[in-house]
């Protein structure tokens, strides 16, 4: 069961290993679980934590499987309708590096079928009832993917802004995307994810003129969050900003 909103939640092998973004968050968790007066009872609290480490080590495992193929795993993570896919799209006509997608949503395969007409290896996951990928889904997901062939693999998690950033998924970078018709309050008001995050995407910022967005106080509260964190700008209609999220990618993958 996720601890966040009680969704449905798989779990079962495991092995050694554990990841510092998601140390922190997981020790938030064990708190969350004894502050919680639904969750805090002997019982409950025994079970979840079992999951949680189960996950940690499972997301262990997926780094260690990545770099066996010296392939750098990225998150990204947001709300639904932030532009994921089509920041995916753009950068499959633009990337000089090859990349795969595990694709989580509740229902359908649309996003995946998205990216397979691009070109792009994917592989869509169907969730059901769970709000967020784990470990464990994102594990089969690698097995789907041709890991030889590639450089990069993204897993797009399930839109939202509060399960996935407990759950490591056993990538090496999370990148976080929020877009301006969002409007200008979702940093303060999910700093779980922001504080993720090693690159915050602010998207669809063509949109700006519209909106009353102060896109300069949302870089503050993230830098509030989580100080240094690496911040772009995006409009998918003009390439050059897709080049600089590219360029960054670029500049993680040849730092391994």
């Amino acid at each position: 069961m996720c601890k966040d909103c009680g969704c449905s939640l798989t779990g079962h092998e495991h092995h050694e290993h554990h990841h510092e973004h998601h140390s922190h968050e997981h020790q938030k968790a064990h708190e969350h679980l004894h502050h919680n007066p639904q969750l805090n009872d002997a019982k409950t609290i025994s079970v979840i934590q079992k999951i949680l480490d189960k996950n940690d080590h499972e997301a262990a495992h997926n780094r260690a499987h990545l770099d066996a193929h010296n392939v750098l795993g990225i998150n990204l993570m947001s709300s639904p309708g932030s532009g994921k896919t089509t920041l995916l799209e753009k950068m499959a006509e633009m990337a000089p590096f090859k990349f795969g997608v595990i694709e989580g949503d509740l229902e359908t395969n649309r996003d995946a079928d998205r990216l397979r007409a691009k070109g792009v290896p994917a592989h869509q996951i169907t969730t059901g009832s769970a709000c967020h990928l784990d470990a464990f889904m994102v594990h089969k997901g690698l097995h789907e993917m041709p890991l030889d062939e590639l450089d990069v693999c993204f897993v797009e998690n399930v839109g939202n802004l509060v399960c996935p950033a407990s759950y490591d998924v056993g990538t090496h970078l999370n990148i976080v995307l929020v877009s301006v018709p969002e409007g200008s309050d979702k940093i303060e008001k999910y700093p779980v994810m922001f504080r993720q995050a090693d690159l915050v995407l602010i998207t669809k910022t063509d949109l700006l003129p519209y909106f009353d967005y102060d896109i300069e106080h949302e870089k503050a509260e993230a830098r509030k969050i989580k100080p240094g964190v690496d911040i772009l700008e995006v409009n998918i209609k003009e390439p050059e900003t897709i080049e600089r999220v590219i360029e960054w990618i670029e500049f993680k993958r040849k730092m391994r």
